[in-house]
């Protein structure tokens, strides 16, 4: 049985979402690794906590023993957490598709006027979408493909690709093939 399962992409690639359906249908915890990552800001996702304090944070929230799904990349700053993964699925989307998803989700959480030139969180928005929209081309410069590719070609467990647009009944029943 999948004890451990580690969901990871770009944003927009829906790790939050197939991680929270995943750990529901199995009946375990999920833990976004956002929560771990970033120091509660508000606006949000404004400062990142220092790594020993997100590595620490991390660690005390995932249990060795016990079963978890964890969404979001640890990619370079979660490595102790890699050898307890059972498998790590790596979702893919094209950017075109992303970008819209984000751009939905920006407006649904902050609403239109906080985007808006002028807004609170304007500049903040501008930057994560051009952040978000490098990923496919970007270097090891900041969290890409690249990056990603280098990281799985490491991982010592399983790893499932699911690339496109599946549903969330599509891509857990591609996860459950690794029971």
């Amino acid at each position: 049985m999948l004890r451990r399962i580690n969901i990871f992409g770009a944003a927009g690639t829906g790790t939050s979402t197939i991680g929270r359906a995943l750990a529901t249908s199995l009946g375990i915890p999920h833990v976004e690794a956002d929560d771990c990552f970033w120091l509660p800001t508000d606006p949000p996702f404004q400062q990142m906590r220092p790594p020993a304090e997100r590595q620490a944070m991390l660690d005390a929230t995932l249990d060795p023993q016990a079963p978890w799904v964890l969404s979001g990349s640890i990619a370079g700053w979660g490595d102790p957490i890699v050898p307890m993964l059972d498998l790590a699925v790596f979702l893919w989307v094209p950017p075109a598709i992303r970008l819209a998803r984000l751009l939905a989700r920006e407006r649904e959480r902050h609403g239109d006027a906080a985007l808006a030139p002028g807004g609170a969180m304007h500049d903040g928005f501008r930057l994560f979408m051009s952040w978000a929209a490098a990923y496919d081309r970007a270097g090891l410069e900041l969290r890409s493909r690249k990056v990603h590719e280098l990281w799985m070609r490491a991982l010592p467990c399983p790893l499932l690709r699911l690339e496109g647009t599946p549903s969330i009944e599509e891509a857990l029943a591609q996860i459950a093939q690794y029971r």
